[in-house]
């Protein structure tokens, strides 16, 4: 929905169309990093040996199965993984083959290998459960912003770099009374680069997702204050990180402004929380919105993190 960190009118759309490349050492990752930095630390931990507790092969099979994640992509070679995990070639290859016995890989063509679906099955699973309650969230939110609009996004299952709408609490409103027909649903709110709560997600995600996100047009249906240029974008992402939230001023669609704040579970964007009001009601997004809707997300955050043991609680 309608969304920009920057102030009303702070001229996104007025910038032209730049260059969708961006360098790996430009664009910042979920931490603010580049890819390097993160080749050196897994190399680091690879090459630290084994810690007091654990196994050492353990964690090399965690590192295998984490690279085909944040490489991107459908497929990879042990060279590749091994390059941006920092383990030797013949370790990868042996950890692919035995993966590919227990389910874990398949192999596609030719020294290519991908994650199996049964890794999603296990994502699915994870998951059971995580947003219970979310509804009454939303709620609290709406009625904590005097009437404003509360959505549930989450990032899409089998996109990678998109999101959805999974939840709203939006009392009589529908998707007529708000300008929005299904049509924009589809191409405006589900694409990363338009939105507060699109860039709220993109701030947080892996560089490889947001470059593709980068390299993808801007909706032909995107508001007037929706970012064109890509500096801008990426400069935006950093402010949300530095700040933890986003504020949107008609990014999506005329007249709607917003505000979001990312819901992480366990060190890992999930979601965001997005808060929308009229422009003519809410200009600027005042501290108690801010705060309302950081609130309500650190809540759905709390809801999927990870739990302790009962012995360790």
């Amino acid at each position: 929905m309608g969304n920009s960190t920057t102030a009303p009118g702070a001229g996104a759309s007025a910038a032209p169309p730049a260059s969708a490349s961006v360098t790996a050492a430009t664009a910042p990752d979920a931490q603010g990093r580049t890819r390097s930095t993160h080749r050196r630390a897994r190399r680091d931990a690879a090459e630290a040996g084994p810690r007091a507790s654990g196994s050492s092969h353990a964690e090399r099979v965690f590192l295998v199965q984490t690279a085909f994640a944040e490489l991107g992509g459908s497929a990879h070679g042990p060279g590749e993984i091994a390059e941006f995990t920092g383990l030797d070639d013949s370790v990868v290859y042996r950890i692919l083959q035995s993966g590919i016995y227990q389910r874990i890989f398949e192999r596609v063509d030719r020294g290519l290998y991908r994650l199996r679906t049964s890794a999603a099955q296990l994502a699915f699973t994870a998951l059971d459960h995580r947003l219970d309650g979310a509804q009454s969230v939303l709620r609290e939110l709406r009625a904590a912003t005097d009437g404003g609009l509360a959505f549930l996004y989450m990032v899409a299952p089998f996109s990678g770099a998109q999101r959805q709408c999974v939840d709203m609490a939006v009392g009589d409103s529908d998707l007529a009374e708000l300008g929005m027909t299904p049509r924009d649903v589809l191409s405006v709110t589900r694409s990363l680069r338009t939105g507060a709560s699109g860039r709220t997600i993109l701030a947080y995600l892996p560089e490889v997702l947001q470059q593709r996100v980068l390299a993808e047009p801007v909706p032909d249906q995107a508001g007037p204050g929706v970012y064109r240029d890509n500096d801008a974008l990426l400069a935006s992402l950093a402010e949300v990180r530095d700040l933890g939230h986003a504020l949107g001023y008609e990014e999506c669609m005329a007249g709607w402004n917003s505000c979001a704040a990312p819901i992480m579970w366990d060190g890992s964007i999930m979601g965001a929380v997005l808060l929308l009001k009229l422009k003519s009601v809410m200009p600027v997004a005042p501290g108690s919105v801010i705060e309302a809707t950081k609130e309500a997300a650190a809540v759905l955050s709390r809801h999927g993190a990870a739990r302790p043991d009962a012995g360790q609680a």
